[in-house]
């Protein structure tokens, strides 16, 4: 072979290796771009994810720097109202230290009170000068011993203007905005406020105040000159018998043509009132069940005095001028206007008042209902009037009384099945002259003890 050919053959394979070196380099170079690119192309999202950590890690920092200002603004609250607690309790204790010292202005330190008197008032003005000025007529002597308060029910301006006007006595104020609900249509919720206020008032004196009796009177009351005297010998009697659940200044038949004898006293299954006397033991056991309207009623309930009785005067120690009020005047010119105030001085401390006591009461009043004369028929008030002496003169049931009570002119109201005023059913008053009348139910002699010849 000519070794031109040879050459010729040789050529041809060498072309071949450089294509493919050429192709191998190209495909090399591709590889290494296209690596290029994707390290770059993962640089770019490690450097973003960089980015994104470092911006949760700024915002995560910014909550924590907020999270630590709320929580310095909550020390700081805390602080804040620990230091309005403290400052919250100072001004407590020194408003109890007011009150305490208030209270050591009217009440000497040594001299232990007989009783708190409250005036209860709401919006008479010019009836609560009346009686505040007939109170301090007498209370000054014994000012120590019968410390006195107003307590306001409502924000009339004028009564505590007026109440506030006086610097020897003590000015409470009952502010109750929760709507009343009387239980039957047309009723008149004055009677609902009152007895809110009554409760309200008694459970400050006996609670906060700490007294151990309290006499109440209303806004539309005069005093005798021996109530604060009528009253200290009538605490005694409280203490000693139990069986007495209240003091009364007060006779429903007191009016002057029923009454003679200024020192005597009686005892009541029906609560007379209007200027009454109780302790805070009697209060305990009220003040959980006290009602919601009419507590004077309700405290004539059977269920309520429980075989109890009230010592009541023969002679009113008050009197009441209150011709408007809650009452609207009810029963004022036959049974209010014409009651007689006490105006004999007695001296009760040197007054014998054990015959009050229940046992030996029993025994004195059935003497002097035994020695009576027993007045039979009709025309029992003729009858009545031309016998010396006591009269005694039995009703056969209630509406019995009421006819007999409407001859003489005395209350005819029963409450409970018990007459006012009434003892075992003993209804006693004068008439006309000293003479004692006494209307007896048919079993007042058998509680008596009294065998009817």
């Amino acid at each position: 072979m000519l070794p031109e050919n040879r050459n010729r053959k040789l050529a041809i394979p060498i072309c071949d290796i450089r294509w493919l070196l050429l192709a191998a380099a190209v495909a090399f170079i591709y590889i290494q771009m296209r690596l290029f690119a994707t390290q770059s192309e993962y640089a770019d999202r490690v450097a973003a994810a960089v980015e994104a950590e470092n911006h949760c890690t700024n915002q995560m920092r910014l909550l924590i720097d907020q999270i630590s200002m709320q929580q310095g603004r909550i020390v700081a609250l805390e602080d804040e109202k620990k230091r309005r607690d403290e400052e919250c309790g100072q001004l407590k204790a020194l408003v109890k230290d007011l009150e305490r010292r208030g209270l050591e202005r009217l009440v000497d330190k040594v001299q232990v009170p007989v009783a708190a008197v409250v005036i209860m008032a709401c919006n008479r003005a010019n009836y609560l000068e009346r009686t505040i000025n007939s109170v301090f007529k007498y209370q000054g002597s014994v000012a120590s011993k019968y410390p006195l308060f107003v307590s306001q029910d409502g924000s009339d301006p004028q009564v505590k203007n007026k109440a506030l006007s006086y610097d020897k006595l003590t000015y409470m104020q009952h502010l109750d905005f929760e709507p009343v609900h009387a239980d039957n249509p047309g009723e008149l919720t004055a009677y609902y406020k009152i007895s809110r206020h009554y409760k309200w008032a008694l459970d400050k004196l006996f609670y906060k105040h700490n007294f151990s009796r309290v006499i109440i009177l209303e806004d539309d009351m005069e005093i005798a000159p021996d109530f604060f005297d009528y009253f200290e010998a009538a605490a005694d009697l409280l203490d000693k018998d139990k069986s007495i659940m209240a003091v009364s200044s007060w006779n429903d038949n007191g009016q002057k043509q029923f009454v003679h004898d200024p020192y005597v006293l009686y005892r009541s299954d029906f609560f007379p009132g209007l200027g009454w006397m109780l302790t805070r033991t009697t209060w305990d056991e009220l003040s959980p069940k006290w009602p919601k309207a009419y507590w004077d009623d309700w405290l004539r309930l059977k269920e309520n005095h429980k075989g109890r009785q009230f010592i009541r005067p023969e002679v009113c120690r008050t009197y009441n001028f209150g011709e408007h009020g809650s009452s609207l005047g009810q029963f004022f010119q036959q049974y209010l206007a014409p009651i007689k105030l006490n105006d004999v001085p007695v001296d009760w401390k040197s007054r014998d008042l054990s015959y009050l006591i229940k046992d030996n009461y029993e025994k004195y009043f059935a003497e002097i209902v035994k020695k009576a004369t027993p007045v039979h028929g009709e025309n029992v008030v003729l009858k009545a009037y031309d016998i010396e002496g006591d009269v005694r003169i039995e009703y056969k049931d209630q509406s019995h009384f009421e006819i007999i009570a409407r001859q003489f002119g005395i209350f005819n109201e029963w409450k409970d099945g018990i007459p006012r005023t009434a003892y075992k059913g003993v209804v006693v008053f004068r008439h006309q002259t000293p003479r004692r009348i006494f209307l007896v139910s048919p079993d007042s002699l058998r509680q008596l003890g009294i065998k009817d010849p």
